[in-house]
């Protein structure tokens, strides 16, 4: 097992890594920050002074190692929007974006879980059919849409729920649904698919043919083994959820790390996305890493296929 997170946190590293290349490389594209945060009537000394303060007219490889440096230290620069330190302006707003992304996913799988395996089980059936048209809508309908109209309905109209805001659980209830919805059809698909596997299994017709009860045949013997692409469906959704949740965040004024990432992209801010894109992208390569052990906690095997394969390549 120790060998076994070594290497995965290993592959981290390198993940984190090419991230971070990758949008420092898309920034700089973008253009030069000065451009809109100096006034329109800046002279050239000012330009000049502003770019050395910032390091803006260092080559893009030094700026790049310098970036890594001090990363490694937490330091990911002043803001030039807000003029405050970038990863406490990213870390105040991170409870708020993971609050949202967990509770949006603990949503999703409770209704989703039991409603593929049960329409697995009933294959062919109203319920299997309800089941599959509500995973179908989850996956057609606009997430944006879906938030706009619940406002519009819940807020609105009949004055159940509040619009926007953080104060407190009423305000999570609308951005958990539009939130949660796409990621509830997903796994409800995957979760259908993989009992249907796994019923289709000689060990499960050798289960029957012993003449255990229903329960223990799918509760036990199908929904251990069926649960591994489900897991790893669970923590895409909620990756997808922590760094894509920008227009749920937007729609529902939710004060969380896409807002401001997008707030700084307008502004050119540097500092503000890279700090936030990086602690998103750890976060949720710290979420992978934990399904990883989970899988080796479920099913041993994996890690040692995994392992045999890596000292075949190696030769």
């Amino acid at each position: 097992m120790g060998r076994y997170v070594v290497q995965r946190c290993l592959q981290a590293i390198f993940v984190l890594l090419g991230v971070t290349l990758v949008v420092f490389f898309i920034l700089h594209l973008r253009g030069d920050p000065s451009v809109l945060l100096l006034p329109a009537n800046a002279s050239p000394e000012q330009e000049l002074i502003f770019r050395a303060k910032w390091g803006l007219d260092q080559p893009f490889v030094l700026r790049y190692w310098n970036f890594l440096k001090n990363a490694v230290r937490g330091d990911f620069g002043m803001s030039l929007y807000y003029h405050a330190p970038a990863i406490k302006l990213v870390l105040e707003r991170m409870p708020a974006t993971i609050e949202l992304a967990f509770i949006s996913t603990i949503f999703a799988v409770i209704v989703a879980v039991p409603l593929g395996v049960f329409a697995a089980i009933r294959k062919n059936t109203l319920f299997d059919f309800v089941a599959r048209i509500i995973a179908l809508l989850g996956q057609a309908i606009p997430t944006f849409w879906f938030g706009i109209m619940m406002i519009i309905l819940f807020s609105l109209k009949l004055h159940w729920l509040p619009t926007s805001g953080r104060v407190s659980w009423e305000n999570l209830v609308m951005p958990v649904i539009a939130a949660g919805l796409f990621a509830m059809a997903s796994i409800t698909r995957i979760a259908r698919s993989s009992m249907l596997e796994v019923l289709n299994e000689d060990y499960m017709r050798t289960a029957k043919a012993k003449g255990l009860t229903p329960d223990r045949i799918f509760f036990i013997h199908g929904l251990k083994n069926a649960i591994l692409p489900v897991i790893t469906m669970i923590g895409m959704e909620f990756g997808s959820l922590l760094g894509g949740a920008v227009v749920i965040e937007t729609i529902f004024a939710w004060p969380g790390v896409g807002q401001l990432a997008v707030n700084g992209i307008y502004n050119r801010d540097f500092p503000i996305v890279l700090a936030a894109v990086t602690m998103t992208a750890f976060i949720f390569i710290v979420v992978n890493l934990v399904i990883d052990i989970m899988y080796c906690l479920i099913d041993p095997r994996i890690k040692v296929s995994t392992l045999h394969n890596t000292e075949g390549s190696v030769r």
